[in-house]
């Protein structure tokens, strides 16, 4: 690695502006989500990865008026903290692209790679993501392009801090550690992932390029769990070797405001089922620009963070938030729930997902405890959540019941359309009247089994 280079990774770009003007420098090129947009029920679906996952506030204002102008209008966070942008028709990717263009956003080619969302403001980062990031993909730009990596390729830097990436699963992960060293790890989270090498930045990097090079000759189908465990081996021989020490754990909830170590204070605030309307999310900017916040840094768990603000405009902008009907105090019920665009903003939804969780939460307040998440999904695709989990599926006929599955999974209960009150009603009862002292509703669902929900659900 070059002198150059080397120098990026030590220095902390402090400001969101002083990083999108050095991935600029390195990074060009159209979006690659841009040029093959996801057909989905409501038209077409652009995710998008800005550099370092942040925009000012002049620029998320302008992606919220291409996305009404030219989508239906909802844009989504991911849990990932990816941005969508709904709706779009084929002939107007392209108009939403050039007005990405004219606002100045940069969106990197090649994997997404997702860093610390607060990289450069949080001082307790053991490491700069940012930096580590412009570095890799300046030194590996020909193995992160290839056509043979896997479309869904994950890549996580976790510079550690308050709010680090220890929860999000990755093909790859880079995790800053102390005095100057990266550790890499594939296939896991912050706890499972396994270590290959650990070093400094140049030590990283090399590894980082030799497991794209497995992949790549993996081929597309093919993930980091897939690589052959005798190849990683003999391609990082001293892995074994490797002291694993666990990422630290991020806060448990994005939302509300914080103060960090060095005094500086952050928003942070969720959409609704991290779904938002361009016209909310305009409102809302408008008002955090009059309290004088700079930017905003997208972030897992389908929020995003208001920086630059004084201390003292924090209660301006919560109150701002919360009248605009973004999520502002952690634990609220809404977090634990995952739910698609559903029928009326997607075709290929059969029941309206955002209704429904407002009953759910309203007559089932037993199921948001925090041990469970609760998703939500308006057709089999299950596109709001990847993992197993309690999941309410659409179908023609009513709602298929999974306990803990995917939303294509084998329902263990099926639900008439007109019962679904009821059975939202009994479930809850369900639980309540068989949880034992201390037992969460997840633990308790998990004991009555398919057999005693079905019981349940089935009394008059």
């Amino acid at each position: 690695m070059g002198t150059e280079t080397a120098k990026a990774i030590d220095r902390r770009d402090a400001t969101d502006g002083d990083h999108r003007a050095a991935a600029k420098t390195r990074v060009r090129g159209a979006c690659p989500a841009l040029a093959a947009p996801m057909p989905t029920g409501d038209g077409l679906l652009v995710r998008l990865r800005p550099a370092g996952g942040a925009l000012t506030l002049s620029q998320l204002a302008a992606l919220a008026g291409s996305a009404a102008a030219h989508g239906n209008g909802i844009l989504e966070i991911t849990a990932r903290g990816n941005l969508q942008i709904r709706g779009l028709r084929a002939e107007t990717v392209g108009q939403l692209a050039s007005d990405i263009e004219a606002a100045g956003i940069t969106v990197p080619n090649g994997p997404a790679i997702e860093i610390s969302p607060l990289h450069g403001i949080d001082s307790e980062e053991a490491g700069d993501p940012a930096a580590m990031e412009l570095a890799l993909r300046s030194e590996l730009c020909e193995p992160l392009a290839s056509p043979r990596l896997a479309p869904k390729l994950s890549i996580v830097i976790d510079g550690g801090g308050a709010f680090g990436l220890s929860a999000l699963s990755a093909d790859i992960r880079v995790v800053a550690q102390p005095d100057a060293e990266w550790l890499v790890a594939i296939n896991g989270d912050g706890e499972t992932a396994t270590p290959v090498a650990i070093g400094p930045a140049e030590t990283a990097i090399s590894a980082v390029g030799e497991i794209l090079s497995l992949l790549v000759v993996l081929g597309q189908s093919r993930r980091a769990r897939d690589i052959d465990p005798a190849l990683l081996r003999a391609r990082f021989p001293t892995m074994d070797t490797v002291q694993f020490r666990p990422s630290r754990k991020a806060k448990t909830s994005l939302a509300g405001s914080h103060r960090l170590k060095d005094g500086k204070h952050v928003l942070g605030v969720r959409p609704e089922f991290g779904q938002m309307r361009a016209p909310d999310l305009t409102a809302l900017l408008d008002d955090a620009k009059a309290c004088g916040a700079a930017a905003v840094r997208l972030a897992p768990d389908r929020g995003f963070f208001f920086t630059g603000f004084p201390a003292e405009a924090a209660p301006a902008l919560l109150t701002a938030a919360s009248k605009h009907g973004f999520t502002t105090q952690p634990g609220e019920k809404s977090e634990y729930i995952a739910a698609c665009a559903g029928a009326g903003a997607c075709g290929s939804a059969f029941y309206e997902t955002r209704i429904l969780a407002r009953r759910l939460m309203a007559a089932a307040p037993v199921l948001f405890d925090g041990s469970l998440t609760v998703h939500l999904s308006g057709c089999s695709k299950g596109c709001a959540h990847a993992r197993p989990t309690l999941t309410l599926t659409g179908s023609a006929d009513g709602y298929d019941l999974i306990l803990n599955g995917l939303a294509a999974g084998q329902p263990d209960e099926r639900i008439a359309g007109g019962r679904i009150d009821f059975a939202i009603e009994r479930l809850a009862r369900s639980i309540e009247d068989n949880r034992g002292a201390g037992e969460s509703a997840a633990a308790c669902l998990t004991r009555l089994g398919a057999t005693g929900v079905s019981k349940a659900l089935r009394q008059e």
